[in-house]
């Protein structure tokens, strides 16, 4: 069974013509997506349906073979997004990290689970734990973001342009972070990029998005999609 199947989606904004048209799309379990595709191609509107952030306004979406709406509560503790500009509450990064975690009351060994996923993205300072959310650089912010999504453990994480305005130090550090999630625990990962060079070392399978359709790439080969 696939993790995700799409049926027939369509999504627009106010009227306007459909940003996303997807006849069929299906997304395997434990697999690495990149879509690729100019900017306004669609690839962050679909990263948000998959999310379960937007319902789409035609079709159906099914997570383990089950139709799911927005904040379902069969899929959304599931289902993480990074967006491109990740938001850090004003807070330390000890609290960032943590808030997904007693959301869901799921605190157990809290301060190792939080300590081992700062360490997977690089920042595992004791110190850095008290740091304030506006000492952090851009990489730092966006590695932290980063963190508190690894810290739950997710059976999906959606990256959105994950290296966008970071060094390439971040971004290799990301990629190693991004792969262990796979590797360890068998996460779904799922990202738009122009970042194709950085998107060929992370990815199985890549969909080239175009005026909100697919279609095939010079570069890459993809599966799975009509």
């Amino acid at each position: 069974m696939a993790l995700y199947e799409l049926k027939k989606v369509k999504h627009s904004y106010q009227n306007k013509k459909n940003v996303l048209n997807i006849k069929h799309l299906t997304i395997p379990s434990s697999s690495i997506l990149g879509l690729i595709g100019p900017n306004g191609s669609g690839k962050s509107t679909l990263l948000r349906l998959l999310g379960l952030i937007e319902k789409p306004s035609h079709g159906e979406i099914l997570f383990n073979g089950r139709l799911v709406e927005p904040f379902s509560n069969k899929a959304r503790f599931h289902i993480t997004l990074l967006p491109q500009e990740p938001f850090l509450m004003k807070r330390s990064v000890l609290k960032n990290v943590s808030y997904g975690l007693k959301i869901r009351n799921n605190c157990d060994n809290l301060m190792n689970r939080i300590n081992e996923a700062l360490l997977l993205v690089g920042l595992g300072s004791e110190d850095f734990l008290k740091r304030p959310w506006y000492a952090l650089s851009g990489g730092e912010t966006q590695r932290v973001a980063l963190a508190a999504r690894l810290v739950l453990k997710p059976k999906v994480l959606l990256l959105d342009e994950p290296t966008a305005s970071i060094d390439a130090a971040s971004a290799r550090l990301v990629m190693e972070a991004a792969l262990m999630a796979r590797n360890k625990w068998g996460t779904t990962l799922i990202i738009a990029s122009h970042d194709w060079q950085w998107l060929r070392e992370m990815c199985d399978e890549f969909l080239h998005l175009s005026e909100g359709r697919f279609t095939t790439s010079p570069v890459f080969k993809g599966t799975g999609f009509t």
